[in-house]
């Protein structure tokens, strides 16, 4: 990145024979006004996980996880987010970084927490990437609510016939 700024040729050239950090750094994406206030940051390299809003293009408006960062093209692929082809296949469309705004931030990584300086009690368990096992863990929380219902008109009285019916089923 110690290139001159005037010439077009070698900013081109820059981008081409750029190292996989300079082009991470040149993948930073805004983020989002809530997201600003909160970490105090302007923008952030962009990493998969997190959730983007797309701001051009025919996809405007969505706001979907990002799958993929694929430095070698400045593109990022996005969950969702698909063309047809001609032989009628969905293909994923890569996006480039300057139509994107960072809306959720993917904090599982400890070195992230660091450098937005977030105290690990303060990150939710969606940020942290939790939420797959928080996902798995409703329909127990699903099943837990059906029995209780059963249970609370007459916690003495109703619990010998759950259990019958569980013996009927």
């Amino acid at each position: 990145m110690t290139t001159s700024p005037h010439s077009p040729r070698r900013q081109r050239k820059a981008l081409y024979t750029a190292t996989t950090f300079e082009r991470r750094r040149r993948m930073t994406v805004p983020l989002s006004r809530d997201l600003r206030r909160r970490f105090h940051a302007r923008a952030l390299p962009v990493r998969k996980g997190d959730t983007v809003r797309v701001l051009s293009g025919s996809f405007v408006g969505r706001e979907e996880r990002v799958a993929k960062v694929d430095r070698r093209a400045y593109s990022v692929v996005l969950d969702n987010v698909t063309v047809k082809t001609g032989e009628d296949k969905l293909k994923p469309l890569p996006i480039r970084t300057s139509h994107l705004v960072i809306t959720r931030l993917n904090l599982s990584d400890a070195w992230r927490r660091r450098v937005l300086k977030v105290a690990d009690e303060d990150v939710t368990p969606e940020e942290r990437g939790e939420a797959p096992e928080a996902g798995a863990e409703p329909p127990a929380a699903e099943a837990t609510p059906a029995l209780p219902p059963a249970e609370e008109p007459g916690p003495v009285a109703d619990a010998p016939p759950a259990g019958d019916a569980e013996d009927d089923a």
